[in-house]
């Protein structure tokens, strides 16, 4: 189970001149940037959820949080019982994080790269090997295993990229746009790979801007605007709220009420 209450996190902003107010971003005050003020959100055992906002309103920056990355100014984050926000370290080992940067090691092969993060997280030899079979088998990556990750094509680095975050088997999943440049193949295995983790009844947490995916696979949805929780609540009550049954329409009724 993750559990979110009242998350917040501000960055000082650099001094500027001539900025005129009408321009700025509300969240900007005081020489802080409010990137995030307040945001809850919940994600029980083989539920996904899907985080959406408009660009800029703070889900990454959630997302980083949640990971351990940056450390959260205000709020809290629990896991199983274990606070991700006060224990970092112990909470690193159940987090499985796939972020937009999130890179390979370029002169290592798709599978060393996997295997690389399997030993950092203390996995042993031949459970790592049966993880990384089962994986490369999952993702359909079987055929470029022994390519150099500087080789690989855009969707190739992605699977991979997603291999390695959950190659030591976390107790939570948090993918940061995982479609993102990917082409229909691609997308379509790594939905596959998301809807799979209903049955294994982990929470997975992915954020996106394609609302098909989130009809396709979320059971509840979290929509941030302005660094704040705008909607928390399932597919169904998301229609309700937004006044549509189509989820684009729906998506901008409620950022429509909240702006």
């Amino acid at each position: 189970m993750l559990a979110v209450q009242g998350l917040a996190k501000r960055f000082q902003l650099p001094r500027q001149k001539g900025a005129a107010p009408a321009t700025r971003d509300p969240r900007g005050h005081d020489g802080w940037f409010h990137a995030v003020r307040d945001v809850s959100f919940s994600c029980a055992p083989g539920e996904v959820l899907g985080l959406l906002g408009p660009n800029g309103a703070g889900k990454t920056t959630t997302l980083r949080l949640l990971s351990t990355a940056l450390k959260a100014d205000a709020g809290k984050a629990l896991v199983n019982g274990v606070d991700l926000l006060q224990q970092p370290l112990l909470a690193r080992q159940q987090i499985g994080f796939l972020s937009g940067s999130t890179g390979l090691y370029g002169r290592l092969t798709a599978r060393e790269n996997v295997e690389y993060f399997g030993r950092l997280h203390g996995m042993d030899s031949a459970h790592l090997k049966r993880r990384c079979d089962y994986l490369f088998e999952l993702l359909q990556m079987q055929d470029y295993g022994s390519k150099r990750a500087d080789q690989l094509s855009t969707g190739m680095k992605q699977k991979c990229a997603i291999a390695r975050t959950v190659v030591h088997e976390p107790q939570i999943v948090i993918l940061d746009e995982p479609t993102t440049g990917l082409d229909v193949m691609s997308s379509k295995i790594l939905l596959d790979f998301i809807a799979s983790y209903k049955a294994l009844r982990i929470p997975l947490v992915f954020s996106t801007h394609h609302l098909h995916e989130v009809e396709k696979l979320c059971d509840r949805v979290c929509i941030i605007n302005h660094g704040k929780t705008a909607f928390n609540g399932t597919v169904d009550e998301l229609r309700h709220l937004g006044g549509s049954a189509d989820l684009y329409d729906a998506f901008i009724g409620v950022i429509n009420r909240e702006d």
